[in-house]
């Protein structure tokens, strides 16, 4: 009768087998950091139109963000001149310079895409 470490590896063993197969490829990495890299959101990006998965982590994390943009306008007591919107098409424009660099899957995107919201918008900080 098996001892209850190797049943426990053995599930284990099972369970990773499986995850490799059923579940799709990995996706890019965080940062170093744990932050989410412009790596991710790129490839979030790319692959929304088709991915439903994709689409739905895409909508979450642009709802964060967004989230983020009004709690530092509202704690930051910041004026902006125009409209705070997010969409996929500025996103993807302002992570361009960052995902064509060597460090795209160390640049965390969170802070460039919050920048970008802001500098649209006319805000003053």
């Amino acid at each position: 009768m098996p001892n209850r470490c190797t049943t426990l590896i053995f599930v284990a063993v099972s369970v990773t087998a499986f995850a490799s197969t059923a579940l799709p490829a990995a996706a890019a990495s965080s940062t170093s950091r744990g932050q989410i890299s412009v790596a991710q959101v790129v490839e979030m990006l790319q692959q929304s139109p088709g991915n439903r998965l994709a689409q739905q982590v895409l909508t979450a994390y642009l709802a964060g963000v967004g989230e983020t943009v009004g709690l530092v306008t509202r704690m930051g007591k910041v004026s902006c001149e125009g409209t705070v919107g997010l969409d996929s098409a500025s996103v993807s424009a302002a992570l361009q310079a960052a995902a064509s660099g060597p460090d795209a899957a160390e640049t965390a995107a969170t802070p460039l895409i919050v920048q970008d919201v802001l500098d649209r918008a006319g805000c003053k900080i």
